[in-house]
């Protein structure tokens, strides 16, 4: 699973006055912040080379691959809810280092895990630091980054967290002839040590320092980004936001009994739940398992599992360059159908008799459903998800959105294994490009399109769409 964007990524940079030395520490900001879209992908990815070896030492069934597998994911849906709050009362940067201490412990604890039961726990409590680095770190990097790099700040977030699968794939693929899946699992705790050390040379955002009243600390932050005749605007334009921010949040919960914000934030939970529905995480935790169906080693299944990380890192880069100027809702439809050909094709290939073809056929059929779903759906609906609520229940709103994404999220992980022994790895794809016509004609239907509206106007013309929808009903 990739990580969310901000509102802004859609916005074109603007050129705009640095400080001195401005760059350096923006660079080293995002070095070190985007770990935690890094260890997000990681612990995700590196799932799928460890559950062969896993399943062999523990002796799981089917199930059990699930639970272990979807043990990080329902830890990681109550770690997003708990983020959001957890960066307002601490900040956002104590709030990295205690997910970075999470990711530490729970690297080494699910890397000496002795038992089933205890994995399954040891993985619940790193989903926590999952889902909280899912909600911290782009928000760290959009409110420290200025605007005229925020797009493309928060965006390098959504790169290193597909970066972070790729890794895993790699370092699986080097392990798998040892067996070594205690080492794949633990060797996430690295990164994570780096994080955790390179926050304590970061400050926090001037957002969190001008909530809590320290102006002169949020002040300090800025001068090393703008120049010195600059800040006292900007500390008083981010004043000003603060106080609006929290006007509307105040009628947040009135606002979602409007019909037709309560109309668009189930189109977002909808939104949320076709990303999931459609299999991407069949593929990222299950390929080398998927691949092995087709008679392919272990080993050899899970080095073939690294085209599909780095399809997915090329496609996210090239779907970030053409959202802008395609469009949401085309990318989402051509995606959707892209998806569709490529699950019938690979349900297909598996009444083929067992060869090294059909596994090369298998795993380009993977790669290309990858590229279609990385590439459009994916980057399409986070960045709908940022922009489509208006600003009363915005939080709100994209909070219970992304909730529901993990839900399904886990429910796929808890159900594919099972699915994939009880129905066949056929019949289980072809369900899933059922999933891809039902979305397509679900996002044809109610996705809305945000191209070339700026945010101030969005509200407005969303408002008018969702009002003549209800009328057509």
């Amino acid at each position: 699973m990739a990580a969310p964007t901000s509102q802004e990524a859609s916005a074109r940079p603007r050129i705009g006055p640095q400080a001195p030395g401005a760059k350096r520490f923006i660079v080293g900001i995002a070095a070190i912040a985007a770990l935690g879209g890094a260890l997000f992908g990681y612990d995700t990815g590196v799932i799928s080379g460890a559950l062969p070896f896993m399943e062999a030492h523990f002796g799981l069934t089917s199930l059990g691959e699930g639970i272990i597998t979807s043990a990080l994911l329902i830890g990681a849906a109550f770690g997003s809810l708990a983020g959001g709050r957890m960066s307002d009362a601490l900040g956002r940067r104590n709030s990295l280092l205690w997910a970075g201490a999470v990711f530490i412990g729970g690297a080494v604890a699910v890397a000496v895990s002795p038992t089933v039961p205890f994995m399954t726990m040891a993985r619940f409590v790193l989903g926590l630091a999952v889902g909280s680095a899912s909600v911290i770190t782009p928000l760290y990097l959009s409110e420290i980054a200025p605007p005229h790099i925020r797009g493309r700040l928060v965006s390098f977030n959504s790169l290193m967290i597909v970066s972070g699968q790729l890794l895993a794939y790699l370092v699986n693929a080097a392990l798998a002839h040892w067996e070594a899946w205690r080492w794949m699992l633990g060797l996430a705790a690295l990164p994570a040590v780096a994080l955790f050390i390179g926050l304590f040379f970061l400050p926090d955002t001037p957002r969190w320092y001008i909530s809590k009243g320290r102006q002169d600390e949020a002040g300090r932050v800025l001068r090393r980004t703008l120049p010195a005749e600059d800040v006292p605007a900007e500390l008083a334009r981010i004043d000003h936001a603060r106080g609006l921010e929290a006007d509307a949040q105040r009628g947040a919960w009135r606002q979602l009994r409007t019909p037709w914000v309560r109309r668009l934030l189930l189109v977002g939970i909808g939104l949320a739940a076709v990303q999931q529905i459609t299999g991407v995480n069949a593929v990222v935790y299950f390929a080398p398992k998927i691949l092995a169906s087709t008679g392919l080693g272990t080993s050899a299944s899970i080095t073939a599992t690294i085209a599909v990380g780095a399809v997915s890192v090329l496609a996210t880069a090239i779907g970030m360059s053409l959202i802008d100027r395609v469009g949401r809702r085309p990318m989402l439809i051509a995606g959707l159908a892209g998806m569709a050909v490529s699950l019938a094709l690979l349900g297909a290939s598996f009444h083929l008799p067992h060869s090294t073809a059909v596994s090369v056929l298998v795993l380009v059929l993977m790669v290309l459903y990858m590229a279609f779903m990385q590439g459009t759906l994916n980057t399409g609906v986070w960045l709908l998800l940022a922009e489509m609520f208006p600003l009363t229940v915005r939080g709100l709103a994209m909070g219970a959105a992304v909730f529901v994404m993990w839900m399904v999220n886990f429910a796929v992980a808890l159900v594919f294994p099972v699915l994939l022994d009880a129905v066949g790895a056929s019949t289980t794809f072809w369900c899933f490009g059922v999933m891809c016509v039902l979305s397509l004609a679900f996002c044809k239907r109610y996705a809305p399109e945000t191209k070339g509206l700026a945010l101030e106007d969005l509200e407005q013309e969303l408002r008018r769409a969702a009002g003549a929808g209800r009328a057509d009903d």
